[in-house]
């Protein structure tokens, strides 16, 4: 329909105009029709995965801070070990593909995302990006069939943020290495078959060094009295004098930049998890408020309660489309290390913000593993700071838009 002067009528377009009775509970803004079908698939695969295998046990696992090695072979049978990386019996899906399954896992459990971003993502990521290709034929298979389950550690007890600053050792002697020095918060590190080890060189540059399962002076001690993320296993890292072969250093690792590059191609996984987490706690929220009465009707009759439901899905609207153009942008090689500590920074503050008022929402049910806010409340507290703290992705992005670094 036109006016007269062949301009189109606004008003008889409006009114052609609708919305579905229903929109999807936490996909409001139909995020859905933008990915491939692939990517779809793999999404839906995960989220039955999840809903069947991991939700049913994360409450008694949290609560003991036992992890659920019960769930390995059940986590290989899905083939998605590796996520982006192309051969070595990994899938090869799109960055988008891979940020939906970090999403889904976290829907159910952050301490099995751990487990699953440790090994898949740093370890086979730190492998697959530094790696030779011998040393990728060597390793990548066994773990992409979760034969061999992979660590990585970067950060020691008094270097957090300032991972640049790590004093851990590597000395060359004759034809081995020698490792000395400390780990910490190192997830998968008590049983893991390998370990990527991230020492600085008699020329005090960075490098990573894969420590095999049982080589002597490696020693891991479970930290205990968590109160968040309790089922993943992080340990404090001993290396005494730990001997490797020097083919067990990556080829490619030869300054903190490479190290750099495999923190990077993870960071954005991380903003999808803080997703996960949100959609989760918003869907509990919302169904708990429609059962739950008080005053004689369903607490989501009350203005207050709507009010705190449309925020928290905005915000989700928010990170679910943040993170959609993140990860196309990475798959196109037009992504910059600032816009992925960027979606990390913002996603994980909207995320804390929306469990938060999740918790509110289910009043004192609220901190019962029953009801599974609480883990999600207590869980994001670690996403929040674990992979750059806040703080830490605000100065990348500064340094990238000011063209100065605030920071060594």
């Amino acid at each position: 329909m036109t006016t007269a002067d062949g301009t189109p009528n606004v008003a008889e377009k409006f009114r052609e105009f609708s919305l579905p009775s229903t929109p999807p509970p936490t996909d409001y803004y139909l995020v859905d029709e933008l990915l491939k079908p692939q990517e779809r698939e793999v999404r839906d695969k995960v989220r039955s995965w999840v809903d069947r295998e991991v939700i049913p046990i994360a409450g008694k696992y949290w609560d003991r801070a036992e992890f659920p090695f019960e769930i390995i072979p059940k986590l290989r049978e899905l083939n998605l070990t590796g996520g982006p990386i192309r051969g070595y019996g990994s899938p090869g899906l799109s960055l988008v593909g891979a940020g939906l399954v970090a999403q889904e896992l976290a829907r159910g459990d952050a301490s099995i995302t751990t487990f699953y971003g440790v090994h898949s993502g740093l370890a086979m990521g730190a492998i697959a990006i530094l790696g030779s290709k011998e040393q990728r034929e060597r390793w990548l298979p066994s773990m992409a069939r979760l034969e061999k389950i992979g660590a990585f550690a970067l950060t020691e007890p008094t270097h957090g943020s300032d991972s640049i600053g790590l004093e851990t050792t590597a000395r060359r002697d004759g034809t081995s290495w020698v490792l000395r020095g400390a780990k910490k918060w190192i997830g998968n590190a008590s049983f893991a078959d390998l370990i990527v080890v991230w020492a600085r060189d008699e020329s005090g540059e960075v490098g990573g060094f894969v420590v095999e399962k049982g080589t002597p002076g490696y020693s891991a001690v479970v930290i205990e009295g968590k109160i968040a993320k309790r089922a993943v296993w992080q340990a404090e890292v001993t290396l005494d004098d730990v001997r490797i072969p020097l083919e067990n250093r990556l080829e490619k690792a030869r300054v903190f930049r490479d190290t750099a590059k495999v923190l990077t191609a993870t960071r954005y996984a991380v903003a999808w998890e803080a997703i996960g987490h949100a959609t989760a706690a918003y869907e509990y929220a919302l169904a708990y408020t429609k059962e739950r009465k008080q005053f004689g009707k369903p607490l989501v009759s009350f203005q207050l309660v709507q009010d705190k439901l449309v925020r928290m899905l905005g915000e989700i609207v928010n990170m679910q489309l943040l993170c959609l153009r993140l990860s196309q942008l990475m798959d196109e090689r037009k992504a910059t290390q600032g816009m992925a500590s960027l979606a990390k920074m913002i996603n994980c503050q909207k995320a804390r913000d929306v469990v938060g008022n999740a918790r509110d929402l289910l009043g004192g049910n609220g901190i019962l593993l029953e009801y599974h806010v609480a883990r999600h409340f207590a869980d994001m507290e670690v996403v929040f700071t674990y992979e750059g703290t806040d703080h830490m992705q605000m100065l990348v992005v500064g340094k990238e838009i000011c063209g100065v670094s605030a920071f060594k």
